[in-house]
């Protein structure tokens, strides 16, 4: 494994690739960007940033060059079938490996990870109070992969696994209590975080809900072109304990790469759990790990998590 501070950075000239080369530089690594049509050459490098959706395509290749190189992975996929097939394709690998280190999986997994203390709860919640979602051309292409896989089908974490299953019906509608607002959210609008949080932790369901806002937008697909603000809401219960956890900031985009960097910052100085594919919650400490500047955090509350019904 190489001893510089060179990171490699796959999809360097994307959305997200070019807020983490920024990222990276500004904590004073050195960044070799690669495009997607470059060659993949990790030798001499100190860590690996892939950044290139769809992850589906380009994960396992980037992966299998890493172990050829020993050095670590890390990837901000948002994809739910690309991070589950680095959980089981890559689980013996010699080297550290972090899929989703990104706005969507690793925050969420980091925020339940940091309020929970035991290895089992019943339900996770997880809300994201998006005011809107311009996508990047790769997330359309990234959601357009994970569609043509799901073969229509809607997917859910229920009864402790994933769970495939046809409905044609709209999502519903819940009114859900963010602080100091109350904002409509799909219900069931699954993320990433069900590849993730249950890696480490024994979850009987994670539900996951989507502003309507940033719902209607995706759906449109226009030009990306401001940053929206963001609320994530995190209620962990197991029997009648019930934490919560909330954060809020600007961009989701932007908040990958200080997630991404933190993540190659600590498997490169030591800070990490062993080799091998691991979520960001079971690879670091999370009460440790630093929220992107910018991001402000509720104090975390045990007991009452507020009321949220159907609009």
């Amino acid at each position: 494994m190489s001893t510089g501070n060179e990171v490699a950075v796959v999809g360097a000239y994307g959305h997200t690739g070019g807020f983490v080369v920024k990222e990276l530089i500004g904590r004073g690594f050195r960044v070799r960007s690669i495009g997607r049509a470059d060659p993949l050459d990790l030798r001499g490098a100190a860590a690996v940033i892939n950044c290139a959706g769809p992850f589906a395509t380009t994960a396992g290749p980037v992966i299998e060059a890493a172990i050829g190189a020993g050095v670590p992975y890390v990837d901000v996929a948002a994809e739910i079938e690309a991070n589950a097939d680095t959980f089981t394709r890559f689980a013996g690998a010699p080297i550290p490996i972090v899929p989703a280190m990104a706005f969507f999986g690793g925050l969420a997994d980091l925020l339940v990870s940091a309020i929970t203390d035991t290895t089992a709860v019943d339900t996770i919640d997880v809300a994201y109070g998006l005011s809107g979602w311009q996508p990047t051309r790769g997330t359309l292409t990234a959601g357009a992969v994970s569609r043509e896989r799901r073969d229509g089908r809607r997917v859910r974490f229920t009864g402790g696994r994933l769970d495939y299953y046809r409905d044609d019906s709209p999502l519903p509608v819940v009114r859900w209590e963010f602080p100091g607002a109350t904002r409509p959210v799909l219900s069931g609008f699954t993320m990433a975080e069900v590849v993730t949080i249950p890696s480490h932790l024994t979850v009987g369901e994670i539900r996951s809900h989507m502003s309507v806002a940033a719902a209607g937008e995706l759906a449109a697909a226009g030009e990306r072109e401001a940053p929206e603000t963001f609320t994530v809401d995190v209620h962990v219960r197991t029997g009648d304990d019930t934490r919560r956890i909330t954060v809020t900031g600007r961009d989701i985009y932007a908040t990958s790469a200080p997630l991404a960097v933190e993540a190659v910052t600590r498997l490169l100085d030591g800070r990490f759990r062993g080799p091998g594919v691991a979520s960001a919650g079971a690879m670091f400490d999370a009460r440790d790990f630093p929220l992107p500047s910018g991001i402000e955090r509720y104090p975390a509350t045990v007991g009452s998590a507020g009321n949220h019904r159907l609009a």
